[in-house]
């Protein structure tokens, strides 16, 4: 047998139901060869063989694949324009009650991120942002809410003041008030089920490792997660090329909108 790549590709669906033909191939190819370069075993055979016994490595292998690259109020002009835009026509179309859905949240920065923008728009106590990430170890970072201070250096000084507190050890927590307003949940965007009418749907900068079938297939999705009159928006490197066929009206080059 060929232990090649389109094994290992269905040696990892087995094992995790984790679809690697969804991702752009020669990225995909060239961080699992350096996984296996880390881990010193022989080819792709050997390193499925690890991840099978070893949990750790498992889970160091979907960090790795899921690319987790986010950061507090990342392109802040875009959140500037959410809080100035965005989120004065949601509330006009649905009032305080907002169901939003972070996709592919990462650490939690996002998530935590839209929580502390929409308290200037809304009582903390009427928030409530769905969380999601297919990456168990980032979900339980996202979920204790500590940072290393780099890492909260775009938050603004009204929100860091108010929203985090120094620890012992020199890091950032979150307040429990805004953690409180974000469910964290692991999900697999390329299988498991969306959410429903949502009024704001946030997936910023992930797309971009997928392949243009994968990417079509979750835009598709995602305006049917959207309630009549909700908001995708997404990162500043990402585009809906065929969003008119799709149903989307463009608002921006990073956010759409499902019409009324």
């Amino acid at each position: 047998m060929a232990y090649d790549y389109e094994w290992f590709k269905k040696a990892v669906y087995d094992l995790t139901k984790i679809d690697l033909n969804s991702y752009k191939e020669k990225q995909m190819k060239r961080r699992i060869d350096t996984l296996i370069g880390k881990y010193d075993v022989k080819g792709y055979d050997g390193f499925a063989d690890l991840i099978k016994k070893d949990r750790e490595a498992l889970d160091s292998f979907v960090s790795y694949l899921t690319i987790n690259v986010s950061e507090f109020f990342r392109n802040a002009d875009q959140w500037n324009l959410m809080d100035k835009e965005m989120v004065p026509e949601l509330m006009k179309k649905f009032g305080k009650n907002l169901k939003i859905w972070s996709a592919a949240c990462s650490t939690g920065d996002e998530p935590y991120t839209i929580v502390m923008m929409l308290s200037k728009h809304m009582p903390l106590n009427q928030i409530n942002v769905l969380a999601t990430d297919l990456d168990a170890v980032v979900l339980a970072k996202a979920k204790a809410g500590i940072y290393d201070k780099k890492e909260v250096a775009g938050v603004p000084a009204e929100f860091k003041s108010k929203y985090f507190e120094e620890t012992p050890d020199g890091k950032m927590k979150v307040s429990e008030e805004i953690k409180s307003r974000v469910t964290f949940k692991q999900a697999d965007l390329l299988r498991d089920p969306y959410p429903k009418d949502c009024h704001l749907l946030v997936c910023r900068n992930v797309l971009i490792y997928f392949t243009e079938e994968a990417k079509d297939e979750i835009f598709r999705k995602y305006y049917d997660s959207l309630a009549p009159g909700g908001i995708l928006f997404i990162g500043s490197t990402e585009q809906i090329i065929n969003y008119k066929e799709m149903g989307y009206v463009r608002k921006n080059s990073f956010y759409y909108e499902r019409p009324m």
